[in-house]
């Protein structure tokens, strides 16, 4: 036996507006799998899923056909007559239509769409559709918004093609077609006879290639996506020429300036220059040298700031072990081809780097808690600050996630979709999360605490124990609030030609499979986002402001900011969702989306700017 099973329908506009198959009134096919026969049936059972798929929004159920494997058998159909059509029932099928409505099978783990029906003029014969397009889920693409919905009536398709192709033993196609010539009218009262031909076909097509049908080459690896990567690199190139001027060029001057300085106080050097001009006035100690006793002071709410770094370097990891595995597909399977394959590897990489979240906030903290306990401090004060640290980096980013989960749950269940997070799921996440997540996360604190500092923990620079007032005259490009916008503008013009790709295959029915691509970008982000924030300190320590992390960190989150303003755009003009319900999960999972990338962005931000800072202030002489 074959298992046809039936996923959903819901309207094509709204992805996540999903429900389960049998919530439109179709009838059970006459088979031993009625609901009737109660020892053969196994109609409308569930499949076993996996973490993945539940998350995914998967609800497979049996679909009551009884498919067998017959290759060079005739064609075989199945078919079952409803009920007169209740009032009720009659006006579900009429809004399905009118709103486009479309259901997904799987027959052998390869999907396939079909259209609930048409939207056509009133005709006493039998209506004419001609179809263009190769499917229904591509006629779907292509319907824009019905207009003169009143003029129109709705059809409903009653025939279905089931079409298996297969080479020796193996199903290597499938195809779904709905008749034309089967659309009838939808009315209270009518009974509906629902049929399904099923027929096997030989083919010469592999077995291993047999998902290849599903990925749009044409629309991932078009021109625009390569041209695309080439410019974000020769936009790689500029801001690694950008920084280079400044550590080769500008630094050099200022190593200069600053060493003369030091070689005059000590009465050194000679009174005037090549040109015969007194030096005493011309080298004036200014600029970022005269932060030195600051720049390593902790930065503000130094507990958060841990925890955001830690949640930060987890994200990273993250990030790239979900890339690695995915660009490995051809190792192990191509993840476009399991269901909730990518879902259920974020949540395993999540859980084992957390590790990495704790061990990035404790060393972090560590490093810059001796600069906040010039005074006197208890054991007790000091044990709890770590312990509000080691809090934060667990809770941080889970809060975030459920919190946003919960209410689109609540919106969810409230209206009877299949994207309900069932309750075991939602228990084994948190078992989950408190056996592997926190434990781990504990782990790496520890060894975050106790592990050897880089110079045994020491600053190139002492810290005062009075910090120096800061400039506030200073021009808009020495300011953090001139130049954050900027540095993420600059980032987000990098990804966004890949942001619209990513979108497109999260809400546009699209199987992405270019992960090498999204490699190639997210080392171009890497490099980008660093590259800007070093900027970004330099010009703010040049201004005498040494509140750099915050700034470094803010630098590389701005991105963030763009990519959801983008997602509003995405929203407004380039999807027809509609609706409390599509409206929630888009912008709730864009949220999720742009906070992870802030942090994740921040943190890279941050790591490079604390470099830079680190090679700057180690090179010049300091009394």
């Amino acid at each position: 036996h074959v298992e046809l099973w039936v996923n959903k329908v819901g309207p094509y506009a709204n992805p996540q507006e999903a429900y389960e198959y049998y919530t439109l009134p179709f009838c059970a096919p006459d088979t031993k799998h009625h609901p009737e026969k109660k020892e053969t049936s196994r109609f409308n059972e569930f499949k076993v899923h996996s973490l993945g798929e539940s998350l995914g929004g998967h609800s497979l159920r049996h679909s009551g056909h009884d498919v067998t494997y017959s290759p060079g058998s005739a064609v075989k159909s199945e078919s079952c007559t409803t009920k007169p059509m209740t009032a009720a029932e009659a006006t579900k099928f009429s809004d399905a239509v009118q709103h486009r409505w479309f259901y997904q099978m799987y027959l052998d783990d390869l999907p396939v769409w079909g259209m609930v029906g048409e939207m056509l003029p009133p005709n006493e014969d039998t209506p004419v559709v001609e179809k263009k397009e190769k499917d229904d889920l591509q006629r779907l693409d292509h319907l824009g918004d019905i207009k003169n919905a009143d003029e129109l009536k709705p059809y409903v398709y009653t025939s279905r093609n089931l079409i298996i192709s297969y080479n020796n033993d193996q199903i290597v196609k499938v195809d779904l077609t709905s008749d034309p010539k089967s659309l009838e009218e939808v009315k209270e009262g009518a009974e509906y006879t629902f049929t399904l031909f099923v027929s096997f076909v030989q083919t010469e097509e592999q077995f291993h290639s047999r998902f290849d049908r599903y990925l749009d080459h044409e629309f991932f690896k078009h021109p625009i996506h390569w041209f695309s990567v080439f410019n974000s690199f020769m936009m790689v190139l500029f801001l690694m020429g950008l920084v280079a001027l400044i550590l080769l060029r500008t630094l050099k001057k200022d190593y200069a300036r600053y060493g003369l300085v030091h070689d005059l106080e000590d009465g050194e050097g000679d009174d005037v220059d090549d040109e015969g001009k007194p030096l005493n006035n011309a080298a004036e100690d200014s600029g970022w040298k005269q932060v030195h006793g600051d720049v390593f002071r902790a930065p503000a709410v130094l507990p958060i700031f841990a925890a955001l770094l830690g949640t930060g370097w987890q994200l990273v990891v993250l990030t790239l072990g979900v890339i690695i595995f995915a660009v490995l597909g051809p190792l192990h399977g191509e993840v476009h081809e399991e269901r909730g394959e990518v879902l259920h590897a974020i949540v395993v990489c999540y859980s084992l780097s957390s590790i990495v979240a704790g061990y990035m906030s404790g060393q972090f903290f560590k490093q810059y808690y001796a600069t906040t306990a010039r005074t006197k401090t208890s054991a007790d004060m000091s044990t709890s600050m770590w312990q509000l640290t080691m809090g934060l980096t667990i809770l941080m980013l889970p809060v975030v996630t459920v919190s946003i989960l919960s209410v689109l749950n609540a919106i969810s269940l409230f209206y009877g979709t299949i994207n309900t997070i069932p309750f075991m799921v939602i228990l084994k996440l948190f078992l989950l999360w408190v056996f592997v997540s926190v434990p781990l996360c504990v782990l790496g604190t520890l060894f975050g605490r106790h592990a050897k500092l880089l110079n045994g923990g020491q600053f190139p620079c002492r810290v005062n124990s009075i910090p120096r007032p800061i400039p506030e005259e200073v021009p808009w490009y020495g300011t953090p609030q001139g130049l954050i916008p900027l540095a993420g503008l600059l980032s987000f013009g990098s990804i966004f030609i890949e942001l619209y790709y990513v979108l497109t295959s999260l809400w546009n029915y699209k199987f992405y499979h270019v992960y090498g691509f999204l490699l190639g970008v997210y080392g171009i982000l890497t490099i980008v986002v660093s590259m800007t924030s070093i900027i970004v300190v330099y010009f703010c320590l040049n201004a005498e402001n040494y509140l750099w992390q915050w700034t470094a960190f803010a630098s590389g989150a701005s991105t963030a900011g763009y990519v959801f303003i983008y997602g509003i755009y995405y929203y407004l003009f380039k999807t027809q969702m509609n609706g409390l319900l599509q409206f929630s999960f888009y912008f709730g999972y864009m949220g999720l989306i742009s906070i992870a990338l802030g942090l994740l962005c921040g943190t890279l931000g941050h790591a490079a700017a604390s470099k830079f800072v680190r090679a700057i202030f180690q090179n010049v002489k300091v009394d």
